[in-house]
């Protein structure tokens, strides 16, 4: 068990672990999208950015050629950019939820107080609501699941940048 821990904690492995671990995440939302018809709304559309550039940093960090330094900075970079798409995943399930409302732009709310002003505002609108859950797993949503899987990389990420041995 403590050569596995020791294998994953090397900063190298652990630079390709999390570029899978977004690589999943992005591609789980993909597959939703456009085999199993669950259309994003725009809160689901903006978690998926970060994991973009944890997926270019950590492949720059599996390389071989780059220096140990670098890739404990790209680790620091993959931390933030993680936590900073669980931080839109809690926020976004906390919609779902109903602990507090979202954007109106996406929560259904029609303000108008004459017909034409309505009717602009439904033509506005988007099609799919960030307050509704459209599916869920144990009671937890995708936004859910985004938010603690992203949580527990970028805390990965930081604990692999400051703890890490990479063999010289």
């Amino acid at each position: 068990m403590r050569d596995l821990l020791r294998y994953f904690v090397d900063p190298r492995h652990a630079c390709g672990v999390l570029a899978g671990a977004s690589t999943l995440l992005l591609g789980g939302a993909f597959f939703a999208q456009y085999v199993g018809s669950l259309y994003p709304c725009s809160l689901c559309v903006l978690q998926r950015f970060p994991h973009i550039p944890v997926i270019i940093f950590g492949w720059l960090g599996y390389k071989q050629t780059i220096g140990h330094t670098h890739r404990k900075r790209l680790l620091w970079l993959m931390g933030i950019c993680l936590l900073g798409t669980a931080g839109m995943g809690f926020w976004h399930a906390g919609i779902e939820y109903g602990l507090y409302s979202g954007p109106a732009s996406c929560s259904g709310s029609v303000t108008g107080t004459t017909l034409e002003g309505v009717r602009e505002q439904l033509m506005k609108a988007e099609i799919t609501r960030c307050d509704i859950i459209p599916w869920a797993l144990f009671g937890i949503s995708l936004a859910g699941y985004n938010g603690l899987i992203s949580f527990a990389s970028g805390i990965f990420a930081f604990w692999a940048a400051t703890n890490g041995n990479e063999k010289k």
